[in-house]
């Protein structure tokens, strides 16, 4: 490792709903080929058959809770990747990080307080959340449309189900205020539609576009590491 490698930030993966750690492994893969290190974690609102499943489910906060510690576990300074869900935990733990020196948002919902995923949406928020919510019965194209037919097979076997409180449960801090953010728009995705990520990304600080579904951690992970490199070395353009 050079000394530039060695003094570059770690990269911290957040996951989605109803996925986990592993759809990381190949945008991981090129990353850490190309000189960085990358963490990911598991959010507990991703319901997996080991997980405690009695009420209340995990939500936003728990989540929350696991990056922070897992950011505490990190020496020197970190760039965190939210992708779709994963931003709004991620939005909640770098409020109290101190060693965040940028958030990325991948087709992600950067929420400000108050806010919830249900309310964004237009969809009610109930009043006792409770229970979870299965991966899309269409998750191949909402999620996948520009994977390969191979890899889809495999990540849709992945999908857990999602908790309820983490779609309703709403942000109480926005660490986006006082952390430097970018927002990457997805322009093909099916799952969060563009032009919703449009308004989301006109609350971070700097805008980037992939021509890619909702997942280009699958479907080009290349270009994906490309960019969150480019970002992380301050070159936002």
């Amino acid at each position: 490792m050079t000394t530039a490698e060695a003094s570059r930030p770690t990269l911290l993966l957040v996951h989605g709903a109803w996925h986990g750690a592993w759809c990381w492994e190949r945008l991981e893969s090129v990353l850490v080929a190309d000189g960085w290190t990358a963490q990911t974690v598991e959010l507990p609102s991703a319901v997996r058959s080991h997980a405690p499943t009695t009420e209340p489910l995990a939500g936003i906060h728990e989540d929350a809770r696991v990056v922070r510690e897992t950011l505490e576990g990190i020496e020197g300074p970190v760039i965190v990747v939210g992708h779709s869900y994963g931003g709004i935990p991620v939005t909640q733990a770098i409020a109290d990080a101190r060693n965040v020196s940028h958030a990325i948002y991948l087709a992600a919902y950067q929420l400000d307080v108050h806010e919830s995923l249900f309310g964004l949406h237009g969809a009610p928020e109930p009043e006792d959340p409770k229970g979870v919510v299965p991966p899309l019965e269409n998750s191949e194209t909402e999620f996948y449309a520009d994977v390969s037919e191979e890899e889809t097979v495999r990540a849709v076997r992945k999908l857990v189900p999602q908790s309820v409180r983490s779609f309703s449960e709403r942000v109480t801090k926005a660490g986006w205020r006082t952390v430097p953010s970018s927002y990457i728009i997805c322009e093909q995705d099916q799952a969060l539609p563009p032009e919703v990520q449009e308004k989301l990304a006109a609350r971070a600080n700097y805008t980037h576009r992939l021509k890619s579904s909702h997942s280009p951690f699958l479907s080009m992970p290349q270009e994906l590491a490309a960019l969150l490199s480019n970002i992380a070395l301050g070159e936002t353009g």
